[in-house]
């Protein structure tokens, strides 16, 4: 280490330990500089000596396990970035991976702007992508102190410099962006959508030539959608626009499969390889103290109000022993309960210290319990998924998580959110109020200790986005139509775009179907060979005969730069009785996903059957009919699919230990899980009643489906329960091909309801139906068509092709001053689908049919089981009930009762629960509630 570094490490000790700073998250640890080894003495000398200083001024804190000042992604990360190595830096929430980045591109510019007597131009050098506003606000404010600090030091050793910083996305000021043309800001802070604006903006663009450096933060979130994919293509358009190809630099929370990120991150050259990359893999450096609790070890018998009140009564306890606590729920309306309660029933909780945070609160209320958190002053506050990302919260010192939050990744993330320095113990309690949760929970914080992480699956060749992106480029000049294909598949997402899809993409562009410009969907390029010089289109730039694009109309930047990105509009449907036409109340447009003619649900406290939707109305019949589909479906996060199977493997391996050690050997194994003993014998206690129930062969596990078939007679209507772990999206398309097919061979109407661990298909009693033979036949080669017959007409369809209509600027969301509402688009888009659904292979609709079926319905994992079903390596297995069997209550209870009528459903579990005790009762149970055997 350089002299400078050791003297600066000396007057740090010397503060230690004369006591002027604590061993706090603000001073260093005491420690010896002349004998203590340091790891990261390397990263030290790096730094110009200004940052050093500075750098040890504020992190000048020894951490053993660190092995020095710098944490592990700092420590590994900001060498590489200094060399201009492009890197993925995967660490935990909290370890230090943006200011990673950060700190090795500040030292560059500080140094060049002192060496070079001009400085810096005045232009970008270093861009900021962030997915939130909120997050690149809060790094724009964490930039603030690095670079006065470092400013103010270099300012003392009479080097005058300046590097600029400022933010920009929607919200920004005209007046502020103006004012970054004359005076450019050498780090920009901006979104995704923005950064496509600047690519097309003529003089701000031209700002975007020096850039040197990209920073993607949180960029597994943005991997899994659209956005992520408008980004990457964004990527490789400024990395044609720039002098010098950008180092690129992604920092993610922790993520699966890493390969899969990194090369989304750096896209590809042009012979098709992966650009090079380094992965910074640090995920698993902090210490996790997470366990599953349950407020009772009987979940079903237990009265409601008890399971409430022990719920309430440990978080209470679980706030008041911690400074700040963050509690995740599934859904907003959750988040809001969870606050309301603990205000009315506890004392000391009040607008001065308690608040909640999530995505329907207005702006304002967000930035007030955000600035709140950061400065430790709420002692807990609610949210959804609106905290899981972004701002620095210091303070929050345990998270409490209500129900599963469905994934190993989100769990991570939120938790993670706990104990926000390295060093710190993150401290989380997740607490499980249903029993099929219970089993989600117990496997996922089992796998979250020994590092399984659920894979980010990445959206390919969506069209929509590639036609944004390809009017962009043909806006912005005429180019080459091959150089402009060449620019997209450089991009991850389209590094297997092929020939047909391009020439469907640029059918639609150039509007190359009759009729289509009847409907006012104009072309939006044209695509011709270079005239000769004495033709009348030339250019010569190119040589005569070459295939060129360019961009069709004299609006086209207009409509371009006040249409683009990828976040689609939303709206409120109004409900209204059919003949009558009665105002009933309002639906989420998203609800409608899951409704089909004949569907039942509860709003207001009335129950309504489901007729059809014609724009934004939908149009219902009352009716005395039990609910079909629970008011929070469209709300929840579905479980991952890679979670979904480790959880069918769970109940395999504890079905052996049931049968070979009884009820007793099943909870000596299941204490070995990060749970408390209500979580063991709860789940000991369901799985052994099924057992004895209905056999061993009635649990779904990684070698088997289970299909189980309840006649209702009171109901006049025969369910069939299909069992299959695999998560909410593999169970939608799984439900809706074997529907399809059911439908077709018994003549009725199959209603479908859908969970995370498997879907009910219900019909008429007099209808019967081979559910095992229907997942047994199909072929998975069929899958693709027989899905894509399932959704004709669906409100899922309709739904989706609006929007991929606006993305793909089909329909213009805002035109010459007026601006088309969600629900104005969707009429529009209803005129058209028709017509798109008569063209042959139309981008937009097969866009629709792709998004649906890959994205949202989980297509390859759908044919990748019935695959294995085929092949025998999955088993298909019969069971016939009086009553649903344990693991299938949850399931029943989506038919039988909406989850929003809490004491209607949970007698009908009691009455499922007493149907299978009175059935087992001469046998000798696992273990009666609340005795305490081992």
């Amino acid at each position: 280490m350089s002299s400078g570094g050791r003297r600066l490490l000396r007057e740090a000790a010397s503060r230690a330990a004369d006591g002027n700073e604590s061993e706090g998250d603000e001073g260093p640890f005491a420690f010896d500089p002349e004998t203590v080894p340091l790891a990261d003495e390397g990263v030290l000398d790096r730094l110009e000596p200004a940052v050093r200083e500075w750098w040890v001024d504020q992190f000048g804190r020894y951490v053993g396990g660190n092995g020095g000042f710098f944490t592990p992604p700092q420590r590994e990360g900001i060498p590489l970035i200094d060399e201009g190595e492009n890197a993925l830096v995967c660490a935990p929430t909290g370890s230090g991976k943006t200011l990673a980045s950060f700190t090795a591109i500040l030292n560059d510019l500080f140094r060049r702007d002192r060496e070079r007597e001009e400085g810096l131009e005045n232009s970008v050098y270093c861009l900021y992508v962030s997915p939130l506003k909120s997050l690149a606000n809060d790094i724009h404010r964490n930039l603030t102190r690095p670079l006065e600090g470092i400013a103010e030091r270099m300012g003392e050793r009479g080097e005058e410099v300046s590097v600029r910083h400022a933010i920009r996305h929607g919200d920004t000021e005209s007046s502020e962006r103006q004012k970054m043309l004359e005076t450019t800001p050498h780090i920009l802070n901006t979104t995704p959508e923005t950064l496509a604006i600047l690519l097309n903006s003529p003089k701000f663009k031209e700002k975007l030539r020096t850039v040197e450096y990209v920073v993607v933060d949180e960029i597994h979130s943005l991997a899994e959608n659209k956005r992520g994919t408008h980004l990457s293509v964004s990527l490789e358009r400024l990395e044609e626009m720039c002098d010098s190809s950008p180092t690129r630099i992604g920092c993610s929370a922790t993520v699966e499969p890493l390969s899969t990120m990194a090369e989304f991150l750096v896209g590809r050259d042009d012979s098709g390889e992966a650009r090079d990359y380094e992965i910074v893999d640090t995920r698993f450096v902090r210490d996790f103290d997470v366990r599953l609790e349950c407020p009772t070890d009987d979940l079903i018998d237990t009265p409601r109000g008890v399971v409430q009140e022990g719920f309430y009564d440990r978080l209470d306890e679980l706030v008041r022993s911690h400074t700040n606590t963050l509690v995740f729920t599934n859904t907003r309306s959750g988040a809001e309960r969870v606050l309301h309660n603990l205000r009315e029933e506890y004392d000391g909780y009040d607008e001065s210290n308690s608040g909640c945070h999530h995505g329907s609160l207005s702006k304002e209320r967000r930035g007030e319990i955000e600035s709140q958190l950061k400065a430790g002053e709420l002692d807990v506050v609610t949210t959804s998924t609106s905290l899981e990302l972004g701002i620095d919260m210091p303070h929050i010192d345990l998270v409490v998580q209500v129900g599963s939050p469905k994934s190993v990744a989100s769990l991570l993330q939120r938790v993670g959110r706990a104990g926000h320095r390295l060093g710190q113990t993150v401290e989380g309690r997740v607490i499980a109020l249903d029993r099929d949760e219970l089993v989600e929970c117990a496997v996922m914080l089992k796998k979250a200790e020994e590092g399984f992480v659920d894979r980010v699956f990445v959206p390919e060749n969506a069209q929509d986005v590639a036609a944004q992106q390809v009017y962009g480029m043909a806006i912005n000049a005429v180019r080459r139509e091959e150089d402009v294909r060449a620019t997209l598949r450089r991009a991850y997402p389209y590094r297997n775009f092929s020939d047909a899809e391009w020439e469907r993409l640029l059918s639609y562009l150039t509007a190359d179907y009759e009729g289509l410009e009847d409907k006012n969907v104009y072309a939006k390029v044209w695509r011709d060979t270079n005239d000769a010089p004495d033709g009348e289109h030339h250019y010569p730039e190119y040589d005569v005969g070459e295939h060129l694009l360019g961009k069709r109309g004299r609006m086209a930047r207009v409509i371009y730069m006040t249409n683009i990105g990828t976040i689609p509009d939303s709206f409120t449907c109004d409900v209204v009785t059919r003949g009558g036409d009665e105002w009933v109340g309002q639906l989420d447009e998203n609800y409608l996903d899951t409704l089909e003619k004949g569907d039942v649900f509860v709003l207001g406290g009335d129950r309504f059957a489901y007729r059809y939707r014609r724009g934004s109305k939908v149009h219902v019949d009352r009716t005395s009919d039990r609910p079909t589909v629970p008011s929070w479906f469209s709300e929840r996060l579905p479980l991952s699919y890679d979670l979904g199977r480790e959880i069918a493997a769970f109940q395999g391996e504890l079905l052996d230990r049931l049968e070979s050690g009884g009820a007793p050997g099943v909870r000596t194994w299941l204490r070995e899980y990060p749970m408390d003993e209500n979580s063991v014998r709860a789940v000991t206690r369901m799985f052994d009643e099924q057992v004895r129930y209905a056999g061993a062969e009635s649990v779904a596990t990684d070698g088997r489906l289970v299909v189980e078939e309840q006649l209702d007679r009171a109901a006049y209507r025969r369910h069939f329960y299909v069992h299959s772990n695999y998560g909410r999206r593999f169970n939608d398309g799984l439900s809706r091909l074997v529907a399809y097919r059911c439908a077709q061979r018994s003549n009725a109407n199959v209603q479908v309801a859908v969970a995370d661990n498997g879907f009910c298909l219900s019909m008429p009693l007099n209808r019967k139906v081979d559910v095992e033979a229907a997942l047994r036949d199909v072929d998975p080669a069929d899958v693709d068509a027989d899905l894509r017959a399932a959704i004709d007409g669906t409100d899922l369809l309709k739904r989706y092709f609006r929007i991929n209509a606006a993305r793909s600027l089909m329909i213009l969301k805002r035109y010459k001053g007026y601006e088309k509402t969600a629900a104005q688009q969707q009429v529009s888009s209803e005129m058209l689908l028709s017509f798109a659904q008569g063209l042959d292979s139309f981008a937009v609709m097969e866009e629709t049919y792709r998004e649906i079926l890959e994205d949202k319905l989980n297509v390859a994992a759908v044919k990748d089981v019935l695959g294995d079903v085929r092949a025998g390596d999955i088993d298909v297995v019969s069971r016939t009930v009086d009553s649903p069997t344990p693991r299938a209550f949850g399931l029943a209870t989506l038919t039988a009762s909406d989850v929003v009528l809490a004491e209607d459903e949970s007698e009908v579990l009691r009455e499922f629960h007493a149907r299978v005790l009175d059935e087992i009762e001469g046998e000798e149970p696992a273990v009666a509630a609340g005795e305490d055997r081992s």
